[in-house]
C-alpha cells in the first residue's frame, strides 16, 4: 500500500482528492595514488564552481549531505564554490556562497489548493509549479532548471564549471548550448523509486497517481543521455544509470561519497534506559517502500520473540502510514524509541548506545546511513540493494533485500556474539577511514570538471 510520505505528498493534489471515495490516495577508487592526485590538482589553477541543487536540506536525504560536504571539500582544496539552490535550502560552511533561487515548494504542502496566490497569474513559471503540484506532479526539477537559466541570463556569471546535483533538468542543455561546461551527479536513477512504489500500490488508481508523480523521469532520461560527463556515487548507480536512462557508460565516472569521520566516530557507550536491553538502531529518512522499513519491523518483531531488544529509530513513521499501522499490528510499539529532527551530534550519541545498526533498504545509490554507522564503530546489518555492498564490504553482514527472515537471523546472531560485534565494529571504522574520504571525492570530482572544461573547449 502506498501510504506514508509518498501518500502524504500525493494527498495535496486535486487528482487524489477526487480519485477515491474512501481513504485519500496518493566507486571503486581509481588506480591513481593520493600523491598523484594531489600533485595534479595543485599544479592546476583553482576553479570557480557553480554547484546546482534543487532540494538541499541536509537533514532529509543524501542530496543535501552531498552538497554540504562536497562544497566544503572543494573549498578546502582552494576552489571557489557557489551553491544555487531551491527550497529547502542547504546548510553550508561560511566560505561557500549560497544563492537562494525563488520557488513555491508547493509539493511539501498538504493544502496545495490553498497555496494559490494571485501573483501566480503574472508569473507563468510559478503558475505552472502550482498547477503541476496540484494535479499530482513533481515539478521541482524542471522549474529549478528554468530558474537557473533565468539567473544566468540576468547575472552572466563566469563560472569555470557548472555541476548539477540530481536535478537533471532541461536547463543543463541550455547552459551547455551557451558554452558552459556541465557535469551532473546521479545518486541513483529515480526509476528505482518508481518501481518500488508501483509494486507497493494497491490498485490502478494509485498506480496512475504514481506514474503522474514520476513524469519528470522522462526529462531526466533525455538529459542524461546527452551529457558527456556524469558522476555516480557507486558502481551500482552507474549500472542503473546506463540501463534505466540509456546513458553512455563511457561518459560516467564513479566517485564514492565520503563520510565525515571526525563527526561520525566511536564514542563511549551512552547510558541506556535499560542497560541489559540490546539496542538495534536504524534511520528512516523517508517512509517509502524503497527504504525497506516494513521488512525491518517484521524482522524486529521476529527478533523480539527470543531477545528483549529495543529498536531506536532516527526519524519517524508517518502517522497512519503503512509502517505506523504495522507497528501496532505486530505489537512492538513499546519496544520502539523514535528521535526526529535531531542534530548530527545527537545521532552519534545514539550510535554510541547501539549494539547493531540496520540498513534494510531495497535499494541505495550509496548508503550514507551504513557508512555513518560503520564510522561510529557500530556493527552493521545491511541488504545487498544497490551500492550498499560497496560501502559495507566485509565489515558487516549482508542479506538480500526484502528478506525479513534473513534480516532477523543476522541481527539475532550479532546480538548473541559480543566478540564478532567488536571485530566488525573495528573493521568497519577502519574501512570508512581508509576508503571514504571527502577530500579524495573532491579531487576525483575536480578531475571530471577539468575533463568537461577540456571537452567544452574542443567543441567551441
Amino acid at each position: 500500500m502506498v501510504t506514508g510520505t509518498f501518500r502524504r505528498l500525493l494527498r495535496g493534489s486535486v487528482i487524489t482528492s477526487s480519485a477515491s471515495a474512501g481513504e485519500p490516495t496518493a566507486a571503486q577508487p581509481t588506480a591513481d595514488s593520493e600523491p598523484a592526485l594531489e600533485a595534479a590538482d595543485a599544479a592546476s589553477e583553482p576553479l570557480d564552481i557553480c554547484l546546482l541543487s534543487y532540494r538541499s536540506n541536509p537533514y532529509s536525504g543524501g542530496q543535501g549531505v552531498y552538497v554540504k560536504y562536497l562544497s566544503r571539500a572543494l573549498t578546502d582544496l582552494g576552489h571557489s564554490v557557489d551553491v544555487l539552490s531551491g527550497k529547502p535550502y542547504p546548510d553550508l560552511d561560511d566560505d561557500v556562497r549560497l544563492v537562494k533561487l525563488p520557488g513555491e515548494n508547493i509539493v511539501d504542502e498538504l493544502d496545495r489548493l490553498g497555496q494559490f496566490n494571485s501573483s501566480y497569474l503574472r508569473d507563468p513559471l510559478a503558475l505552472y509549479e502550482w498547477l503541476s503540484a496540484l494535479t499530482g506532479g513533481f515539478p521541482d526539477p524542471y522549474v529549478f532548471g528554468r530558474q537557473v537559466v533565468d539567473y544566468f541570463e540576468e547575472h552572466q556569471p563566469a563560472y569555470d564549471i557548472v555541476h548539477d546535483n540530481q536535478s537533471l533538468c532541461h536547463g543543463l542543455h541550455t547552459l551547455r548550448d551557451r558554452g558552459h561546461p556541465v557535469v551532473a551527479t546521479v545518486h541513483h536513477p529515480i526509476t528505482v523509486d518508481r518501481e518500488a512504489a508501483l509494486e507497493a500500490a494497491d490498485d490502478w488508481t494509485e498506480r496512475l497517481l504514481i506514474r503522474r508523480w514520476y513524469r519528470f523521469l522522462r526529462m531526466q532520461r533525455e538529459v542524461v543521455r546527452e551529457l558527456p560527463h556524469v558522476l555516480t556515487v557507486s558502481e551500482s548507480a552507474k549500472h542503473r544509470t546506463v540501463t534505466d536512462f540509456g546513458a553512455d557508460p563511457e561518459s560516467i565516472r564513479v566517485v564514492h561519497n565520503g563520510i565525515d569521520t571526525e563527526l561520525f566516530e566511536p564514542v563511549d557507550r551512552a547510558p541506556a534506559s535499560d542497560p541489559d536491553r540490546p539496542r538495534v538502531m536504524t534511520t528512516v529518512s523517508a517512509d517509502v517502500p524503497l527504504k525497506g522499513a516494513r521488512h525491518l519491523l517484521e524482522a524486529f518483531a521476529d527478533v523480539r520473540e527470543s531477545v528483549d531488544a529495543e529498536l531506536v529509530v532516527v526519524g519517524e513513521f508517518d502517522e497512519g502510514g503503512d509502517c505506523d499501522q504495522l507497528v501496532s499490528e505486530l505489537g512492538i510499539a513499546d519496544a520502539i524509541e523514535t528521535h526526529s529532527e535531531i542534530s548530527y551530534e545527537r545521532m552519534v550519541e545514539l550510535y554510541g548506545s547501539a549494539d547493531v545498526a540496520v540498513v534494510p533498504s531495497i535499494y541505495e545509490g550509496f548508503g550514507l546511513p551504513a557508512g555513518e554507522a560503520l564510522a561510529c564503530g557500530v556493527p552493521v546489518v545491511a541488504t545487498t540493494g544497490g551500492g550498499l555492498p560497496e560501502v559495507v564490504g566485509d565489515a558487516g553482514v549482508l542479506v538480500e533485500p526484502g528478506d525479513s527472515d534473513s534480516l532477523a537471523a543476522a541481527v539475532r546472531d550479532l546480538l548473541a556474539d559480543d566478540e564478532r560485534r567488536r571485530t566488525l565494529g573495528e573493521r568497519g571504522r577502519a574501512r570508512i577511514v581508509e576508503e571514504f574520504d571527502w577530500e579524495r571525492a573532491a579531487r576525483e570530482t575536480v578531475r571530471t570538471y577539468r575533463s568537461a572544461i577540456e571537452t567544452r573547449e574542443q567543441e567551441s
